[in-house]
Formats: C-alpha cells, sequence, structure tokens
C-alpha cells in the first residue's frame, strides 16, 4: 500500500475517524485506523465496535493495499507537520513509513484482517434531508439524553421516523427535549429506533452547517448516515423508548410568554443562589409578571421580577434552574412560552410561534 497526499487533505479525513476511536480498548486493534486504498481511493475507518466512520478522500501515487496504523500517533504527526507539507506513506511489512519533507516517520502496524468492520446493514428505509436540519434537530435534544443511567434505552436519541415527519427525542427522566422537521417524501411504515449516545455526539460533530443533502439508512439494528465521502454507522440501542408523547402535557391552559433573553438572564442571576445540590428556583405566576425566587441552606435568597405576558392568576411551582437554562437555550426565536396545568405539572417550554420544538421539565418539591 502506498500513497501520496497533503497535508490538508490527509487531516480533514482523519479528524472525522479519529474521534471514534476510544483511548481504552479491549482489542489492541481498535487503537488503529483501517487504511485502505482501493479503486483508486483512499479510505480510513475507525470504530469502537458501536460506531463506525469511513472518511474517503483523493491522493496520488495510489498502489493499493490495506493495513491498520495507530490512530493517534498517525493524526497528531499529520497534524504537526507545517502547512503544506506533501506526506509521502508506503507500507512495508508490518511498518509504514511516513516522509514528509526532511520529516521521517515509521510506524508498527496490525493486520488489516485483524479489523473488526460492519458488514451491509438490513435495510428497512431511507429519508433524505438537509445537513443543517439533522444538525439542528439532534443539537437541541441531544443535552437532555441520560448519561450512565441504569435505563440504558434513555442513554441515547429516539428517532421517531413518522409519515411525513422526522422527530428527535431525548430524556434522562427529569426532563424531555423534542425537535421535528417536515420530510418531503412520504414514509411508509411508522419506525422508532434509539442511537446510542456516543452515535449522536459523533454525528453531531460531523454533521456541518451546509445546505447539502445528508441520506440516513435505517435498517433493523443500524442506523447509517452518508454524507458525500464519509460514511457514519452507529448500532441501535435495543430497548423500548418510554411514550414521550405521554409526558407532553395537554390542557396547560396556564400560560406565560416572555422575552427569552431577560428570562434567561434573570434565572442565571438567581441560580447563583439556589440549592447546590437541588439547583431548584420557585416560579410565581401573576397577572403580567413572573417573579423568580432562589434560596440555598445559608438563607441567603435572591428574588427577581419578570414583564410577563400571561394567562393565569396566581400560580407557584419549583423547578431545577439548569433545565429551564438548558431548554431556553435550545430554542431560537426571541420569545419563550411557558405552559403549565397547575402547580404540580410539568413545564412546556417552547417558542412562542412554533410547535415543532418543544421541552418539558419535571417539577420540584421545593
Amino acid at each position: 500500500m502506498q500513497f501520496s497526499i497533503q497535508r490538508e487533505a490527509l487531516l480533514k479525513p482523519l479528524q472525522q475517524v479519529v474521534g471514534v476511536v476510544e483511548r481504552r480498548q479491549t482489542l489492541p486493534v481498535l487503537a488503529n485506523l483501517l487504511v485502505k486504498v482501493s479503486d483508486g481511493k483512499l479510505s480510513f475507518t475507525g470504530t469502537d465496535l458501536e460506531v463506525e466512520m469511513v472518511a474517503a478522500t483523493e491522493a496520488e501515487k495510489l498502489v493499493e493495499g490495506e493495513t491498520t496504523i495507530p490512530a493517534r500517533k498517525l493524526f497528531d504527526i499529520v497534524r504537526a507537520l507545517p502547512d503544506g507539507a506533501q506526506i509521502e506513506l508506503k507500507q512495508n511489512g508490518d511498518r509504514v513509513a511516513l516522509n514528509a519533507g526532511r520529516s521521517r516517520f515509521t510506524l508498527a502496524t496490525l493486520p488489516a484482517t485483524e479489523f473488526p468492520t460492519i458488514d451491509e446493514i438490513e435495510l428497512v428505509e431511507r429519508v433524505s434531508l438537509p445537513e443543517e436540519v439533522l444538525r439542528d434537530l439532534m443539537e437541541r435534544t441531544s443535552f437532555a439524553m441520560a448519561n450512565q443511567d441504569v435505563r440504558y434505552y434513555l442513554n441515547g436519541m429516539l428517532l421517531d421516523l413518522q409519515e411525513h415527519a422526522l422527530r428527535c427525542v431525548a430524556t434522562d427522566g427529569h426532563r424531555l427535549a423534542l425537535k421535528e422537521t417536515e420530510l418531503e417524501s412520504k414514509v411508509s411504515t411508522r419506525r422508532q429506533i434509539i442511537i446510542p449516545r456516543k452515535g449522536v455526539n459523533e454525528l453531531v460533530g460531523l454533521l456541518e452547517s451546509g445546505e447539502g443533502l445528508v441520506e440516513l439508512e435505517f435498517g433493523r439494528n443500524h442506523l447509517r448516515v452518508r454524507r458525500g465521502q464519509v460514511v457514519f454507522t452507529s448500532k441501535l440501542i435495543d430497548g423500548r423508548f418510554p411514550d414521550y408523547e405521554a409526558v407532553i402535557p395537554l390542557g396547560a391552559d396556564k400560560r406565560a410568554t416572555l422575552d427569552r433573553e431577560v428570562l434567561r438572564g434573570a434565572l442565571q442571576r438567581a441560580a447563583i443562589l439556589s440549592n447546590e445540590k437541588y439547583r431548584g428556583v420557585k416560579l410565581e405566576f401573576s397577572p403580567g409578571k413572573l417573579r423568580i425566587v432562589a434560596h440555598n441552606p445559608e438563607q441567603e435568597e435572591a428574588v427577581e421580577e419578570v414583564e410577563a405576558d400571561t394567562v393565569v392568576s396566581d400560580l407557584t411551582v419549583g423547578f431545577n434552574v439548569g433545565y429551564l437554562l438548558d431548554a431556553l437555550a435550545a430554542l431560537r426565536g426571541d420569545k419563550a412560552r411557558l405552559s403549565l396545568r397547575d402547580a404540580q405539572s410539568s413545564c412546556l417550554v417552547q417558542e412562542d410561534d412554533t410547535e415543532q420544538s418543544r421541552h418539558v421539565i419535571m417539577p420540584l418539591r421545593l
């Protein structure tokens, strides 16, 4: 195997795949990238057995072959080389020689036959949507995923593929984030899949704010996303996601519409004196205003008053201030709408002019 390539052209695919490789792994070959030259293309593959990323690029002086090279060392070497450097890489037995100008590196390899790759997936549905739309869906919901929860199905994101829409949903049992988008083509059957947390994070990092289309291939056990010369594949979590629609409060007729940034600022200030363990704040709704109150065990108190367009007489309810701030940060409009049923109900946080983005926060007993 042999190829010649400019540093910048090599650095981009390496950046895309190296994040998948775990620093600690059970198999030595998982610390390596599969480097392959075939059909006039150079490709790099990284995997942790759960998520796989393949990135291809153009190169010169190609000699077909494949091997595996230590991922982090190869990436660090290429990143440290000067801009514009021309890199020559050649395989010699169980070693590869990397030359760039006056720099010479020799790296150990492992056989490509030891590298585990995900075969063709059993495709059940395929949809296309703009790259920036998919990134926005996932960015605005991924913060609500659980982290190392014993309810393993919460440690990921639900993709709910409906007849004319795609929804991304995440919850940790205390709050829920939902964002949806319309699809141009009709889907034959509703499908729900759960992508693991690492797969979500890698995919969000891969996607950019471009206008190009990405292709989502839904398999029985995998999700594959094709974006240009990059192919992302993730195993799915085998579990049943909670009935998230039942969590969204119905008949929440007690509403307050506020300036989103003004509300965020008031919550951030009140949070300074909230209980460090529970991060609780009281929201006191009354005609024309919202009062935010925070206490802590040192008997300190913060009180903020914010003007609001309210449909409520008097209502007091407690929430985790961090969850409120996360929800407000995920909104895009100038106005935020808080909707509740009563003092024991969860709070529905959304933009004032759309139903496509919804956040539900469970109440605290203060």
